[in-house]
């Protein structure tokens, strides 16, 4: 893809799924990237993995639920990358303990809706306004958050996470929106079914009849899918797309 050869970035939750994926992707296209994640042991192995295939990549600890831990990733990948070009906000609280209780609004606990806006929403919030003062500084660059299927479907449970999600796409026009003007460009990837290690460490196999019942595409989502559009999203092929949520979800929804 078109200006990405050389182009620094940095992927918040690139140690495992669609964050992997996109860091793979990039390195084939040249660029060099910071792999931001909680799991410090697997963004580790990621990089090393990119590195012996002749990549550039570092990995940093940090947590999307602690905001000096945020401001810790932007400063060191902005140090140790000589600058930054662009930043994929990925990463998410999937874990059982919190998706498992994000259940119907009269079975609501307030715990796992602050958990869940605290690391999905706040801390993508957080990243980009960490990330926006050195695009400015270079005069410009790529946003990219993570959004949802689930923020449109109107699910009957995991109203939290549809929320959280929500709240991200009007992140991304926001910012799209304050900042385009001056370079910086922000759009969204929303999947739909993507067959993460998350993903498959819950039952989703009623969610997977109904995603095959609804799809267009012969097949479920793979990291990889959405790692394109990212990627498309971060290189200069893209210059002129802002303030967009780009579904990725083989045709689930439909809409203009």
């Amino acid at each position: 893809m078109k200006g990405l050869d050389g182009k620094r970035f940095i992927i918040a939750g690139g140690a495992t799924g669609i964050g992997a994926a996109t860091v793979e992707r990039l390195v084939s296209e040249g660029a060099h990237v910071a792999i931001g994640d909680i799991n410090a042991s697997s963004a580790r192995a990621t990089a090393e993995r990119m590195n012996e295939a002749g990549g550039s990549t570092f990995a940093v600890e940090f947590d999307f639920a602690d905001e000096s831990s945020i401001r810790d990733l932007i400063k060191k990948s902005v140090s140790l990358l000589g600058g930054v070009d662009g930043i994929f906000n990925v990463g998410a609280d999937l874990s059982q303990e919190t998706m498992s209780r994000d259940l119907d609004i009269l079975s609501m606990d307030v715990a796992v809706w602050r958990r869940t806006m605290e690391v999905n929403l706040f801390g993508y919030a957080l990243s980009c306004r960490e990330v926006i003062p050195y695009l400015l500084e270079r005069g410009g660059g790529a946003i990219v958050n993570t959004s949802s299927g689930a923020a449109l479907g109107g699910e009957p449970m995991r109203p939290a996470y549809a929320a959280s999600k929500a709240g991200v796409s009007a992140l991304t026009r926001h910012i799209s929106s304050r900042w385009g003007r001056e370079g910086i460009r922000c759009n969204a990837v929303a999947p739909g079914i993507v067959l993460t290690e998350a993903l498959q460490r819950h039952d989703i196999s009623e969610l997977k009849k109904a995603a095959e019942f609804s799809l267009r595409t012969p097949r479920l989502g793979e990291p990889e899918d959405l790692a394109a559009v990212a990627t498309f999203l971060l290189s200069e092929d893209s210059a002129y797309v802002s303030g967009q949520v780009w579904s990725v979800n083989g045709g689930w929804t439909l809409r203009e």
